[in-house]
């Protein structure tokens, strides 16, 4: 009878290891292509979002200034994304030594210029150094309350 009993463990082992071969081989496909992969990352890849401390409000506030003035052409919604920092850097590019790429990623160069538009119109004294500090942040924040 224990003979009898491994040779069936054995066997129902077997099967279902098979099985499960099997099963993992029937849902294989063969790998996207480049075009498909950038497709399905540009439908599912939120915009970067970077309010630097605003709210939403005070976001809107800045979208409505960007619209108004520097061919921003999106939603007023509040959140601070690619196509705002787009615009946003149209102003900074135009007014504020801003000479990078208008990519709306918000970098480094981007935010010295944005220091030295807050210290153009006086709500940033720190240093210009490309750290969205909490003076930068603060300076942004009165600045957009002013729009």
């Amino acid at each position: 009878m224990r003979a009898l009993t491994k040779a069936l463990v054995g066997v129902t082992s077997a099967v279902g290891i098979a099985a499960g071969g099997l099963a993992t081989a029937s849902t294989a496909h063969a790998a996207p292509t480049a075009a498909e992969q950038q497709t399905a990352s540009a439908e599912v890849a939120p915009l970067a979002v970077n309010n630097l401390g605003l709210s939403r409000a005070e976001a809107r506030n800045v979208q409505r200034f960007l619209a108004k003035h520097w061919e921003y052409n999106g939603a007023i919604d509040g959140y601070l994304g690619t196509n705002s920092w787009k615009a946003f850097q149209r102003l900074l590019a135009e007014h504020h030594g801003y000479k990078d790429a208008i990519d709306g990623i918000v970098d480094p160069n981007t935010i010295k210029a944005v220091q030295r538009l807050m210290q153009k119109n006086g709500y940033y004294t720190g240093p210009v150094n490309g750290v969205a500090n909490s003076g930068t942040k603060a300076a942004l924040k009165l600045w957009s309350t002013k729009l």
